[in-house]
């Protein structure tokens, strides 16, 4: 029901605003169930914990927030599936879900991370860090393409024009994917400080790095990366040469302190990040990045007005059948306001019925 509804109200979307209803806004959520890891008190215990274990070590500079992190069990114990989870400044054991709405905030897609989706979808289970902020970033950028994917095949007519995420997305293999496979011609994605490290490299005219001392282009290495990593061509010194199975920097004047010689890497969609296709801070950009919001807006209706937050259930069936219920009710709304004659009233149920009545 609900991905048919998601049918019905794509060209309502388009007559209420054509422009906004091209904007493709994601983020995730977590669903917390009635357990009992989600009582302060199960919190405070652990951070006493922490406190006394930081006190001990007389380490200062150790913080107690982050080391209860590691002092939590990785899921709760009756809900396998509410897993550990650092939310909106908060931890919690709650179960996933991404969410997709458009630049009017009309939910266009919901992906409940259960055991059905982990089976199709294995990427997303990433290993847990030190860092809960860290481990946020991972798990929403790692969810992106497997939501996207299973969205545009449900709904294979649907084209969107941008893409709006906050900048835990802002990586080269997102903007990649966001331009080759899914077509997007702007990704609207704040500059993400742990993936801007300063460098002294310099380039040639075809983006190339090249030697600070003579202006030499390195020798190419190859494609480099790993797990969690965008796709990415090294380049080493020229002066550096092989011997046996290391290589060994011949320079005179080295620039670098390693035997091995400078090291510099090229990404293939750079340009893209660089120039997403809108000028990062204009006014432009500001005023397209203020729409990002509404994704969150969508996500506390569900939580607050349809009770998704006051759940006194652990069930996970019950639970996901609640969320998609809450996306209809929704839904449901903006096809009355269409009805009545009224689409601008498809934010407020109560003006709705108020002017139904």
């Amino acid at each position: 029901m609900f991905y048919s509804l998601v049918e019905i109200t794509e060209p309502i979307c388009k007559e209420i605003n054509e422009k906004k209803s091209q904007y493709l806004i994601y983020d995730t959520t977590g669903i917390e169930p009635k357990v009992k890891e989600n009582n302060p008190k199960f919190f405070n215990t652990k951070l006493e914990t922490a406190k006394k274990i930081i006190k001990s070590k007389s380490d200062k500079d150790l913080s107690p927030y982050k080391l209860v992190y590691s002092l939590f069990p990785d899921e709760a114990e009756k809900a396998p599936l509410a897993r550990q989870q650092y939310i909106n400044g908060h931890f919690c054991y709650s179960y996933k879900a991404g969410i997709v709405t458009n630049g009017l905030g009309i939910v266009r897609h919901i992906a409940f991370f259960d055991d059905d989706f982990r089976k199709e979808h294995p990427e997303i289970v990433t290993p847990k860090t030190d860092d809960p902020e860290k481990d946020k970033e991972i798990a929403d950028s790692v969810s992106l393409k497997p939501v996207l994917t299973d969205f545009f095949k449900r709904h294979n007519q649907f084209q969107y024009s941008t893409f709006l995420g906050d900048s835990a997305f802002d990586s080269y293999d997102i903007y990649s994917m966001l331009k080759n496979d899914f077509k997007f011609k702007r990704a609207c994605i704040p500059i993400n400080p742990r993936n801007s490290k300063t460098s002294n490299t310099l380039f040639n005219q075809f983006g190339n790095p090249i030697c600070p001392v003579d202006g030499t282009q390195f020798t190419y290495l190859g494609k480099s990366g790993g797990k969690n990593r965008s796709l990415r061509f090294k380049w080493v010194c020229h002066k550096s040469i092989p011997q046996g199975r290391k290589r060994i920097c011949t320079c005179d004047t080295p620039c670098t302190t390693s035997s091995y010689g400078k090291c510099a890497y090229t990404y293939p969609d750079k340009n893209f990040r660089d120039c997403p296709g809108i000028p990062r801070n204009t006014e432009h950009w500001n005023n397209l990045y203020k729409h990002r919001v509404l994704v969150e807006r969508t996500i506390n209706i569900f939580k607050d007005t349809f009770s998704m937050d006051d759940l006194r259930t652990s069930n996970i069936s019950t639970i996901k059948a609640d969320l998609f219920l809450a996306g209809c009710t929704q839904l449901i709304g903006v096809i009355l306001a269409k009805s009545i004659c009224k689409p601008e009233l498809y934010k407020s149920v109560r003006k709705l019925v108020k002017s139904a009545c």
